[in-house]
């Protein structure tokens, strides 16, 4: 992958704080809901809720779909995000604590709030495995598919 898709993707992933993610339901129908989220390089990070249907399809099948983009003025602006990945909880105090810090610069207005309990609201990773990044301005529906092998922070 050359370094302007790296860039565009960690561009995308910066720029935008709502994904929609796609879970399995058992009924085989898929599930999406928007969740907000943070990123360290290419993984994504949200708290969900543990008695949520979004955490029981997880708990039963980690593969998830999730998009991201905005509204743009012009339909040839279009870029975005969509991307396969499989989700596993924080367990690790220091991972967690810097997540929090990422989420309280992403996010500063919800600093003042108490810090959520994982036992209630599990901090979900999502890791991707394959990513295609939407570019309109290549042409219309124009994308390219990325399988992630290694570390997009040094792009």
């Amino acid at each position: 992958m050359d370094d302007a898709l790296k860039r565009l993707i960690l561009e995308l992933l910066g720029e935008n704080r709502i994904m929609t993610i796609a879970t399995n339901r058992p009924d085989g129908w898929p599930h999406a809901t928007v969740v907000g989220y943070v990123n360290d390089g290419p993984v994504l990070y949200g708290f969900i809720a543990r008695d949520s249907q979004k955490y029981a399809n997880i708990a039963r099948d980690a593969r998830v779909s999730i998009t991201i983009a905005h509204d743009y003025p012009h339909p040839l602006a279009i870029k975005g995000l969509s991307m396969a990945g499989r989700v596993s909880f924080v367990d690790d105090p220091e991972e967690f604590r810097r997540v929090i810090a990422l989420m309280s610069e992403r996010y500063p207005e919800y600093t003042t709030f108490p810090l959520p309990k994982l036992e209630e609201v599990p901090l979900m990773r999502v890791v991707p495995e394959v990513v295609s990044v939407l570019d309109y301005s290549k042409g219309f529906g124009h994308t390219d598919l990325v399988e992630i092998d290694g570390d997009l922070r040094a792009a």
